[in-house]
């Protein structure tokens, strides 16, 4: 099952995707939900962020191929990015006018369905709803030199997200693809992760209440590169969709 959250002649709702035609959802995502019979060709919605998280949760270093001389973590390495920061399919990453190495890091995205604290191993998964594609836009400079993250990872358009969440998505045996003007410039298996999307919930629900709505983009493979003007970013998780920005 596809979920979409989309706007439709100025009413924003949230649908069920069947090839190209939304079917309309009422009563939100994550609680009690109906599909009504209102039905519209996915040409004529305009996809937006498909869900609306509390927070924005991201883990670093959670690939081998993107470790490079740096030592393993022990536990999932999660960082913030605000919600101020999501952008829709399609939409612009904006480079920062005094930004100077501005990266792509396509990522598989879990996202919560439930309210946890302390969640056990099985309770973290009863939790995930889905999963969906995310990029992590990082600030490489600022990353490096500020004493936190909050504008290397958190400035405006730097969360893409969407344009569906897939519901009982096997991650075990997914892979990503990104690619910037059509070339494959990161790919991988999930079965790659060194922390799997299960142990960084259950790991983070220890220490924050996670809500419905919430998202925790799982980290990037291999190597990043940065964006200039008018590139085309894609990241493609079999099994979930493409995910589709430019930059400005």
């Amino acid at each position: 099952m596809k979920y979409v959250r989309y706007c439709c002649q100025g009413k924003i709702s949230y649908g069920i995707l069947d090839g190209n035609t939304v079917r309309e959802i009422e009563g939100g995502l994550f609680g009690q939900r109906n599909t009504t019979d209102f039905t519209t060709d996915l040409d004529a919605v305009e996809l937006l962020w498909p869900c609306e998280p509390t927070k924005i949760l991201a883990v670093g270093l959670n690939y081998k191929s993107h470790l490079g001389n740096q030592p393993a973590p022990s536990n999932p390495e999660i960082f913030y990015k605000p919600p101020s920061a999501l952008l829709q399919p399609g939409g612009a990453i904006r480079l920062p006018q005094n930004g100077r190495d501005v990266h792509y890091e396509g990522e598989l995205v879990a996202v919560i369905g439930k309210t946890i604290r302390n969640a056990s191993a099985a309770e973290a998964e009863e939790a995930v709803f889905g999963f969906t594609c995310g990029i992590d836009v990082s600030e490489r400079y600022w990353q490096k030199n500020d004493l936190q993250w909050w504008r290397a990872k958190g400035c405006d358009t730097f969360a893409p997200l969407g344009p569906v969440i897939c519901a009982s998505y096997d991650w075990n045996r997914g892979r990503i693809e990104t690619r910037v003007n059509g070339a494959v410039v990161q790919s991988g298996c999930f079965s790659e992760l060194l922390f799997d999307p299960i142990k960084i919930v259950s790991y983070a629900s220890r220490h924050l209440t996670l809500m419905p709505g919430d998202v925790i983009y799982t980290g990037t493979p291999g190597h990043t590169a940065a964006l200039k003007p008018k590139d085309l970013v894609e990241v493609e998780i079999e099994g979930i969709g493409i995910l589709r920005n430019t930059v400005a």
